[in-house]
């Protein structure tokens, strides 16, 4: 039985086992606090103040992983969404435009570009991936701010958050938005060890990040608040006269900053909010984002992760939670630096199990950047239309905004006016044959017409023409070892085509 089997084994225990148990998670931090130390031993002493630093949160983050006992709500204790939690975004009114410039120059947007284009089949990060019209995803966010601070005459910055794995190669690429109005910074989230699940001590054996990339992780986008103050770059816009980030992924291509949100947030009438998430209506391929409940008075973010085995039903129920989390998130510069000099930020902890190349399997311990809601104050969420939440994860996401679907205006993906409602289709295409983008976009000669599209599913070895036309539900289903060319210029409305279907030129 491995040390995490023993501590987080049956809770209702004899108290000699108690103390047993209690024994072992302090023996497991003691022991972790010395490889910590020989760890920051072995870099040279410039690099180890900052590591010493990183260390100290990934300390608090395993002795609060240790002292978690079960699930982190109770949920009976869940309580209705208050009168005014959740604000419906077409209240909300639009600001003058004499006003706007004033707006922006309290504004800081923050991009969450840690993550790598791996699960895409990508190298490098995965901001640099082409989504439109040869644009990567950080070139239409820069056209967005740029056309912001120009049309306003304003300055808004923009912040990258990186990670140890994406720094090197953003900064590259940052380097050809030299000559624009716009200013750039970057910061890196911390670099945590990984966790041999067995013994519960650090798997790397240097302190060299470099030298043994897989032993290292970064710890999720919550490490976001400690890492910005960290960086200095908090208190450098605090003292500008900064008030607010807007903080969103960096593969959202709806996270556009909202003038009509910084209108409500700036509002001289009303109380301030310390914390705000955009929310929208979940739907059936949503049932596994986080939602928003009332907890102990406070609202608060619920991730499936966090949910009793017995409720994921109710959790994925859409009556009974009606919206998620779009990871759309604005926050108060100066209550960020409060909850971080205070130790305040206490976000429940996601254990990820991970198995490396060599087979050993390790655990990587993260929080989520929208969990700390709880630990600001006059937190709200705003229902906000779905166009505000475009996030590209897989290839099947990548199809809808490469077509015809959307246009782009400087930056923004906007939705056609020929589409008649406006909900996204449905896609789902083969990992076999799709999941990789370079796989992807040789299947299709042209992206095919979507505008009237409801739900496409694809399966098995099939190929597109140019012009092809998709409405209604269309199914294609080749079938292993068969192959499906769907001809240039045809029309699929409402069909299922299945079996093996090839057209050859002569």
């Amino acid at each position: 039985m491995d040390i995490l089997s023993k501590i987080r084994s049956h809770q209702r225990t004899p108290s000699g086992s108690r103390d047993f148990k209690e024994a072992t998670k302090r023996d497991a931090l003691a022991r972790l606090e010395v490889e910590l130390e020989r760890l920051a031993s072995t870099l040279p002493e410039p690099r180890r103040a900052g590591v010493e630093k990183e260390f100290k949160g990934f300390k608090n983050l395993f002795s609060r992983f240790l002292a978690e006992q079960g699930p982190s709500v109770t949920w009976e204790k869940i309580q209705k969404l208050p009168e005014g939690a959740v604000i419906d975004y077409s209240t909300l009114s639009t600001p003058t435009t004499d006003n706007i410039h004033h707006m922006l120059d309290k504004l800081v947007v923050v991009k969450l570009n840690g993550g790598l284009g791996t699960s895409m089949g990508c190298k490098g990060p995965k901001s640099v991936i082409q989504v439109r019209n040869d644009l990567t995803f950080l070139d239409l966010t820069v056209q967005q701010i740029e056309h912001l601070n120009k049309t306003y005459k304003c300055n808004v910055p923009l912040v990258l958050m990186n990670s140890f794995n994406t720094d090197d190669d953003t900064q590259k690429v940052i380097r050809k938005y030299k000559g624009l109005k716009l200013d750039i910074h970057t910061f890196n989230q911390s670099c945590h060890p990984r966790i041999n699940r067995e013994s519960l001590l650090p798997v790397p054996k240097n302190g060299d990040v470099h030298n043994d990339i897989e032993a290292w992780y970064p710890p999720g986008h919550g490490d976001f608040y400690e890492s910005f103050h960290n960086s200095g770059l908090l208190q450098k816009f605090i003292k500008e006269g900064r008030t607010y980030c807007f903080i969103s992924n960096i593969d959202n291509l709806g996270a556009t900053v909202d003038l009509n949100i910084l209108s409500l947030l700036l509002n001289p009438e009303q109380k301030p909010s310390e914390f705000v998430m955009e929310v929208t209506d979940k739907t059936r391929a949503d049932v596994k984002g986080g939602t928003l409940i009332q907890y102990e008075d406070k609202l608060r973010l619920l991730e499936i992760a966090q949910v009793p085995k017995e409720h994921i039903d109710d959790f994925k129920s859409v009556s009974q939670f009606k919206f998620f989390n779009t990871n759309n998130l604005w926050a108060k510069l100066d209550a960020i630096q409060r909850v971080v000099d205070q130790g305040s930020l206490n976000m429940e902890i996601i254990v990820n199990n991970k198995s490396l190349a060599d087979g050993l399997n390790v655990i990587q311990l993260e929080t989520a950047v929208g969990a700390a809601m709880k630990c600001f104050e006059g937190g709200i969420g705003v229902n906000v239309p779905r166009s505000r939440f475009l996030p590209v994860k897989k290839t099947s996401d990548l199809l809808l905004v490469m077509s015809n679907l959307y246009s782009l205006s400087h930056g923004s993906l906007v939705m056609s006016p020929q589409r008649m409602f406006p909900s996204t289709p449905l896609v789902k295409l083969g990992d076999n044959h799709f999941a990789k983008v370079k796989e992807f976009l040789n299947r299709f000669a042209t992206i095919p017409d979507l505008i009237e599209l409801d739900h496409l599913t694809v399966s098995g070895d099939v190929t597109f023409g140019r012009g092809v036309s998709l409405k209604g539900t269309v199914i294609i289903i080749a079938n292993h070892g068969d192959r499906i060319d769907i001809p240039s210029g045809a029309l699929l409305e409402n069909k299922i085509v299945s079996g093996n279907l090839r057209i050859l030129d002569h």
